[in-house]
């Protein structure tokens, strides 16, 4: 590991760290924080996809609804209108529209093969926004003087990684530059995350394999066609199958390329030096 102690980390006059977990454990908590503290950059994978790679996607696909409007559509071809994502750290909203949720159309359902393109479009993406990590760390230094890195990555990591392959291109490029950090959670925060899932189910990312699978047993159990698919009910059944899924392998991430700490630990950190006390406490002594 980039630290292999605790004495080490807290000696490095350049902490650099990935955070990673489910969605909702406090990941963007501990990034804001290190951020707002002053001499950290917070790099957020999620914004990066949303930008830099997914960007046109997304635009393109607000205007294709826009020129379903005739007003919308004669100013857009006459370039009198200009549409744009305001995708920001903390409203990722126009990623989540953009993936979206197969099933019935008339429910804002997507065709299931859309749906899949939609998926690999967010695989590449991700990978690529992760391997630009270390340019992110160089240029952070380099532009604005920031000897501190944290890395905000997506619930979706484990997804787009094989953590037990000790030659995994993203992994190995990852724990070359940055401390992979998983934050744990118990079964209460899983309960918990369902459950706020269940009164707001959004798009996500899965593995293609997971994702035909599951798709194939809700069409048997539920008997229904795909276009009679409920699109959020779709979601929901799949979420909680999706912890159980990323659980092994987000354990596998911290167990062979770095550490671990406890959610409800993370929730307790209020400033940096209760941070580098959890990072060090998760390292040997």
């Amino acid at each position: 590991m980039l630290y292999p102690d605790a004495a080490s980390w807290l000696e490095c006059d350049r902490k650099r760290v990935m955070l990673f977990g489910m969605s909702g454990l406090g990941k963007t908590h501990l990034a804001n924080m290190l951020r707002d503290s002053g001499g950290w950059f917070h790099y957020s994978v999620d914004y990066r996809i949303g930008t830099r790679y997914m960007g046109e996607f997304i635009a393109d696909n607000f205007k294709r609804e826009a020129m379903k409007v005739p007003l919308l559509r004669e100013l857009l071809l006459t370039d009198s209108v200009y549409i744009q994502s305001n995708i920001t750290f903390d409203n990722l909203a126009p990623l989540s529209t953009y993936l979206g949720k197969p099933g019935d159309p008339s429910k804002g359902g997507l065709p299931f093969e859309e749906y899949m393109l939609r998926q690999d479009q967010h695989r590449a993406a991700e990978i690529a926004a992760l391997l630009d990590t270390p340019h992110f760390i160089a240029r952070a230094e380099a532009l604005y003087g920031y000897a501190h890195f944290v890395c905000d990555t997506g619930g979706s990591i484990c997804e787009v990684v094989n953590p037990e392959d000790p030659a995994d291109p993203v992994m190995s490029t990852l724990a070359a530059h940055l401390l992979p950090v998983w934050i744990e959670g118990s079964d209460a925060h899983t309960a918990e995350l369902v459950r706020r899932f269940d009164r707001a189910p959004k798009p996500m990312y899965y593995q293609p394999d997971f994702l035909r699978a599951a798709w194939a047993e809700y069409l048997d159990t539920q008997g229904v066609t795909e276009d009679q698919v409920n699109p959020d009910a779709f979601v929901r059944w799949t979420y909680a199958r999706a912890l159980a899924h990323r659980a092994p392998r987000y354990a596998a991430m911290a167990r062979n390329w770095g550490i671990s700490v406890r959610a409800e630990d993370v929730a307790q950190v209020r400033d940096r030096a209760g941070f580098d006390a959890l990072i060090a406490a998760a390292l040997p002594s």
